[in-house]
């Protein structure tokens, strides 16, 4: 098994995944949240930036989760907020697919847009 192989965690299968509804996991210590929306994966850091709540609780829409505490929505794909009150961006983490697997790479460097 490669480093990079190592580093990937699975979070979940693929088929536990509804469309739209974030699954919250935890992954070596990380609160994460997963979702499966527009025929693609995603994985946020499950911690909203404004407010210690989960994001996994909130909803999802155009490849946005929106915080249910204030209503800060972040990009799926970036973590970049897109409302506030938040004004931090929360960590997305590299996913991929294998064998009907979602495994998710949290010792990766966070990608944040700034």
């Amino acid at each position: 098994m490669s480093l990079d192989q190592a580093r990937f965690l699975r979070a979940c299968g693929l088929s536990e995944l509804e469309e739209d509804t974030p699954k919250r996991v935890e992954l070596d210590g990380t609160p994460v949240s997963v979702v499966h929306t527009e025929g693609e994966v995603y994985a946020i850091h499950d911690i909203c930036s404004h407010a210690n709540v989960s994001l996994s609780e909130g909803e999802v829409e155009d490849c946005q989760i929106e915080c249910w505490l204030h209503g800060s929505s972040f990009d799926l794909r970036t973590g970049k907020p897109s409302g506030l009150p938040a004004t931090r961006p929360v960590p997305v983490y590299p996913v991929k697919i294998e064998g009907g697997d979602v495994l998710v790479d949290v010792h990766a460097s966070p990608s944040q847009e700034s």
